[in-house]
């Protein structure tokens, strides 16, 4: 492939554009945006025919030695000034044909006159060479001639591969660089010849860019994904520089939500990621299944990042004592404070009681809190001798902070005593009363149990496992940080397991991105894949731009972090994305609403009509941040390795 990029940047436009069999008319009009020209039927029949999104290029020639070309895209027909003559000569012709046009044929005159017409195009930018005789592209124009000054030609062969593969710094051919797929002007493919040439992108776009996919499901959106995630494995500590920063070994994490990544699929004849990286990915999944890692937490062992895993999960309940529940607060006091020490512990004993209480396991284990010696005294049962700091089962602790807060108003009982002791404060911190509310269902010490507590946890308790010590999320940013692929199988999670587990993980990406930024750490490029991300990030008319997807869009490239996100639905993805997001890949839409919001972008204006009628699996219209134009493709199946 870099052998075949090397030659194509030996071409020379101008050279080959001029040549006579790629004529296709003369321009009549021409401004900074449009160009209509005339056209004849046979000159169009010789190129192959001239679609809709078709390149063309206007060729200077007014002046001796100067090379310079205007870039165009076919848009629609248009009329010439004599359109309205030839309709009544049409017209006249018809009303005298038979039928089964066994009548006289037409003159040769009148038959030439009848095969020109007009063709309205953009005008993208210009090719020229600058003092040096290199070849440079701009995205406008200058300055404009008469129409007079031009032919128009259609690029074909190695000219149109070297138009839609120039870049701001030439023709690509180094690592990272892959061939995505081949330029696709239409969905019929009758006329053909010449146009099928190879597209190549460079992972340099991505790397910590923003990258969207849409389209309707089936039309390649996952396929493409697979290619961007293969361009970037090949650049992937390649010491290639940006910069004069190397690229060091990527890290790349697909958040799953279909389990097309993580498992063979059928439909795509097995062309999983992990088959075609076996030693570099590690999958994750909600369920423990052969080949994944869970994505389990130890509840018992990370408290605070276990509880803030259950307030996730609870964040639309609006009761006011689960609220306070969730508003928990679990940062280490000082160990130089005795005071804050003790009531740390008691905090999280009174919680791991809850989890028990809800099923989350560790029977059998045992916790130590300190308790105190008006309580071990209290005769009351379940605290009357009970000393806790000698360590008690869980089950124990459940008993003892029921019997806690069962007379925990009681005027005469130990704690209202410890209270007065005390000068008014309460020997249980309010975190700890929640708990005891929480644990035993009751608003209030020795009411009756009316709340539901702790059996808001119970529906969530496939989420705590006994064995694991570390937390995953922690686990994750290190195979991230050494470069290696993570796949995050949410297809057997609930939605809002998988937003939970999806928030999770990008904020533990995303916040320690932001440590090392902050400490001037030296670190690599980590690429997120977000699968059906309608179902993940905020939607259009959400206003809470801190949300971590938003952060990233905004934030992440100075992080050295990428956003890579498919949908079907332009319009539900927040504007602060979109407008931050720089590689487009666009397939069939069957919706104008979602054409409409796609308009707003770059001339994706052009395409409208065709991706609404085009229904091709993979026929793609392609924007990359270092190509100034979209280009009409057709991306190439993934490949596994040896297949």
């Amino acid at each position: 492939m870099l052998e075949e990029l090397k030659q194509l940047a030996s071409v020379d436009l101008f050279a080959e554009s001029r040549k006579e069999d790629a004529f296709v008319g003369r321009p009549f009009y021409l401004d900074f945006d449009r160009l209509r020209l005339m056209s004849n039927d046979k000159w169009k029949q010789s190129v192959g025919g001239v679609p809709a999104g078709a390149f063309l290029l206007a060729l200077y020639n007014g002046e001796a030695g100067i090379d310079e070309a205007i870039l165009l895209r076919v848009l629609r027909p248009t009329k010439l000034p004599t359109d309205d003559d030839m309709v009544m000569a049409m017209v006249d012709h018809y009303k005298e044909a038979p039928r089964d046009d066994s009548g006289t044929p037409l003159d040769s005159y009148t038959r030439a006159e009848f095969q020109f017409s007009g063709l309205e195009c953009r005008v993208i930018g210009t090719f020229y060479r600058d003092e040096t005789r290199t070849t440079r592209f701009a995205g406008d124009l200058d300055n404009f001639y008469a129409p007079h000054n031009y032919r128009v030609v259609k690029p074909r062969g190695n000219v149109l591969e070297y138009i839609v593969n120039f870049r701001e710094q030439g023709i690509p051919g180094g690592k990272g660089d892959e061939r995505i797929g081949r330029v696709r002007y239409s969905s019929s493919l009758r006329h053909h010849a010449g146009d099928e040439v190879p597209v190549y992108v460079s992972a340099l776009d991505f790397l910590g860019k923003r990258t969207a996919l849409f389209g309707m499901t089936r039309t390649g959106k996952s396929n493409s994904v697979k290619k961007i995630i293969q361009a970037t494995v090949g650049i992937s500590g390649s010491g290639v520089k940006i910069k004069d920063d190397e690229i060091l070994p990527v890290g790349q994490i697909i958040f799953d939500i279909n389990g097309e990544y993580a498992n063979a699929n059928q439909q795509d004849d097995g062309t999983a990621i992990f088959q075609q990286y076996p030693s570099e990915v590690t999958r994750y999944s909600v369920l423990e299944k052969s080949g994944f890692k869970v994505m389990k937490l130890n509840f018992h062992r990370s408290i605070a990042e276990g509880h803030s895993l259950l307030a996730s999960l609870l964040d639309d309940d609006s009761s006011t004592y689960t609220r306070a529940f969730c508003s928990i607060d679990w940062t280490e006091p000082d160990p130089e404070d005795r005071s804050a020490t003790t009531r740390y512990g008691v905090k999280k004993a009174a919680y791991q009681a809850c989890l028990k209480a809800a099923g989350y396991g560790n029977g059998g284990a045992q916790i130590k809190f300190q308790s105190n010696a008006v309580i071990m005294g209290s005769k009351i049962p379940g605290l009357d001798g009970v000393d806790p700091s000698k360590g008690i089962s869980l089950d124990d602790a459940i008993a003892w902070f029921t019997a806690a807060w069962e007379k925990y108003d009681d005027p005469q009982g130990p704690f209202q005593t410890l209270k007065r002791q005390k000068k008014g404060r309460d020997w249980a911190d309010e975190d700890t009363q929640t708990l005891m509310r929480f644990l035993t269902r009751k608003s209030k010490p020795g009411g009756s149990a009316t709340e539901a507590g702790y059996r808001k946890l119970m529906k969530h308790k496939t989420l705590h496992t006994d064995t694991i010590a570390n937390p995953f999320d922690d686990e994750i940013v290190t195979l991230l940080r050494a470069g290696k692929i993570v796949i995050l199988d949410l297809s057997q999670g609930n939605p809002d397991v998988q937003r939970t587990y999806s928030d999770r993980v990008s904020r533990k990406i995303f916040n320690e991105a932001m440590n090392r930024f902050i400490n001037n750490e030296q670190t690599n490029f980590i690429q997120m894949y977000f699968e059906e991300a309608h179902n993940l990030f905020p939607r259009k008319d959400d206003k809470d731009l801190t949300q971590i997807y938003n952060r990233i869009a905004k934030e992440g490239q100075k992080l050295r972090l990428g956003l890579c996100y498919a949908t079907q639905e332009v319009s539900s993805i927040s504007g602060s994305i979109l407008k931050n997001t720089q590689n487009w890949f666009v397939s069939h839409l069957n919706n104008r609403d979602e054409l409409r919001e796609l308009d707003k972008f770059y001339d994706f204006e052009d395409f409208t009509e065709s991706l609404r009628r085009t229904t091709d699996k993979g026929f793609i219209r392609l924007k990359t941040d270092s190509n100034t134009f979209i280009v009409p493709i057709q991306v190439d199946p993934f490949k596994v390795a040896g297949v």
